[in-house]
């Protein structure tokens, strides 16, 4: 049997609010989901969604009502013996972007999907396999909005207790003092320029800005540089060191924005300012999430940005800029509250690293047949 007796693919369609952020219909498109809408559902059950148009053509599931854009096809039951969510999974164990209709875009013709073989199990079976793989993937989903959790908190403790004062709109302490960027930082530098060609069996990763996450880097995504080319970049010291904070500063300047919470001595980043603040002025997390505060991203963007086409921040300028610190005894007040919270994130990353590598592990074989479930107690 093939998909094609299962499932039809059915073509997105244009959303005209996909932008929304507070709509009630989660809009999708070639690599996930692209924002909200307010307009009705055009898949009125939970399904997933398979990439059609572009290099990289992701599969996601949306456990709601959805709209899908016209990059996308989404999957719909034309019989009672398939669960969409166990479809979902086992379109995860394909290389999606390798079937590739031949146009000048990258696309996937749907009637190469409905064309693929597959040995469908019983209905019961689907949905032990279901449950075994979601029980991971809920995991992974809590701990995620934990740390977003976490996150908020510490931005707004932050914002309570620093931002108050000079210059954002009130009068600091006697013993707070007014000092720079580079005061407090013993190197801030914008990683290399120099891209060398991609060598994919190489030991020394190179990251860039686009493999920045939220709370650190992804590993998959970036490229890896020979030994030669690491040498090279490494006068420049574009090593990221424990306790740095990495930043963003292409584009979307301050978006990602994390501590080095490990020596990485092998890596080499690419176009991301390194600030290395001095533990005896001030702490790591304190100058986190000043450079996080939306009010410190408006006067970036509005003072210390160059460029139309790719806006970046001049860090000859940026370093100069001035705030009101308090003494390490005030800081250790509120610091320690943020390393805390930095610390249990380390762990619920750590955690959904080691779950998903189980995940990405049990996939396959769960999805051919070749682990016995019959006897788990699920």
């Amino acid at each position: 049997m093939v998909w094609g007796d299962y499932l039809t693919f059915e073509y997105g369609k244009p959303v005209a609010d996909k932008d929304s952020v507070d709509g009630e219909v989660p809009v999708y498109g070639t690599n996930g989901q692209i924002g909200t809408s307010h307009l009705p559902a055009l898949c009125k059950i939970p399904s997933f969604i398979i990439g059609r148009k572009g290099a990289y053509r992701g599969v996601h599931y949306s456990p709601v009502p959805f709209s899908v854009i016209d990059t996308a096809f989404y999957a719909l039951p034309i019989t009672d013996k398939v669960d969409l969510k166990w479809a979902y999974y086992k379109f995860l164990t394909y290389d999606i972007s390798r079937m590739d209709s031949g146009s000048a875009i990258p696309s996937t013709d749907r009637y190469e999907l409905y064309k693929i073989p597959v040995n469908l199990p019983d209905m019961a079976v689907q949905k032990r396999v279901v449950s075994i793989l979601d029980s991971i993937d809920d995991k992974i989903k809590n701990n995620s909005r934990l740390n977003n959790n976490l996150e908020q908190q510490a931005l707004a403790l932050f914002r309570q207790y620093f931002m108050n004062f000079a210059p954002y709109g009130g009068v600091a302490p006697s013993d707070w003092t007014k000092v720079s960027l580079d005061d407090v930082c013993t190197r801030i530098t914008d990683g290399s320029h120099y891209s060398p060609a991609d060598s994919p069996e190489s030991l020394y990763p190179m990251y860039s800005v686009k493999d920045m996450e939220t709370y650190g880097f992804n590993p998959s995504s970036c490229k890896h540089i020979s030994e030669e080319d690491f040498r090279k970049m490494q006068k420049g010291d574009c090593i990221p060191r424990l306790n740095d904070i990495l930043v963003a500063k292409d584009g979307s300047y301050l978006k990602e924005i994390f501590i080095c919470s490990e020596e990485k001595d092998e890596a080499i980043l690419s176009s991301i300012a390194i600030f290395r603040p001095d533990p005896s002025i001030i702490m790591p997390e304190i100058l986190l999430y000043l450079l996080k505060q939306p009010s410190v991203r408006k006067d970036v963007g509005d003072n210390y940005v160059s460029g139309s086409a790719l806006p970046r921040i001049v860090l000859k300028d940026f370093k100069k800029y001035r705030f009101m610190l308090p003494p390490m005894d005030e800081q250790l007040k509120i610091g320690s509250i943020l390393h805390a919270i930095r610390v249990q994130t380390k762990v619920n990353i750590d955690e959904n690293q080691n779950l998903s590598s189980t995940r990405d592990a049990l996939l396959p074989r769960l999805m051919s047949g070749e682990l016995d479930i019959s006897n788990l107690d699920l």
